[in-house]
């Protein structure tokens, strides 16, 4: 980049995150937000951050659902999060498990999480410095995917989002 604007990017893991864990997510019906999640991405898009999903699907590879219910629910969320002043720039979800029922999804994948192939794709895509993003999970996994690419991460272990998030999308 030649403007020498830092470009930030916050990866955020979906389940447990920005919804509650409710194993297998794949509809709207079961979806219910993580307490401050809308506000939390609305104050990362209002302080300029680049706002990213990057989810383990493995229900895809086990035929819990397929990959147009994924990108449907994913799309709504924008649109809500849109709605209230907040957005994802892009998502990344990997279907893939080796314990799959799915034939063309049965298999490892450098993109499922904790190997950082989702975050790395992102970051090239979107030609981001990972010393200037940020990971976000609940799970180890998630945060060894963000050290694997380069960049810092924090373990959200529930509790209000938002409240969790302030100080880092304020610093710097």
């Amino acid at each position: 980049m030649t403007s020498g604007h830092r470009r930030r990017g916050l990866f955020l893991d979906r389940d447990g995150v920005l919804n509650r864990d409710v194993g297998y997510l794949a509809t709207r019906d079961r979806f219910e937000w993580i307490d401050g999640a809308i506000e939390a991405v609305a104050r990362a898009s209002r302080a300029g951050w680049l706002v990213f999903v990057v989810t383990n699907q493995s229900g895809v590879a086990r035929g819990y659902f397929d990959e147009a219910a994924v990108r449907s629910l994913m799309d709504w969320m924008d649109a809500t999060l849109r709605a209230q002043g907040g957005r994802i720039d892009d998502y990344r979800y990997c279907p893939y498990h080796p314990d799959g029922v799915i034939a063309r999804y049965a298999r490892e994948s450098d993109w499922r999480k904790p190997a950082p192939g989702m975050l790395l794709d992102l970051l090239a895509k979107w030609q981001l410095d990972p010393a200037d993003c940020h990971m976000i999970g609940d799970q180890p996994r998630d945060l060894a995917a963000a050290t694997a690419a380069g960049m810092t991460s924090s373990l959200f272990t529930g509790g209000n989002l938002d409240d969790f998030l302030s100080p880092l999308l304020t610093a710097g």
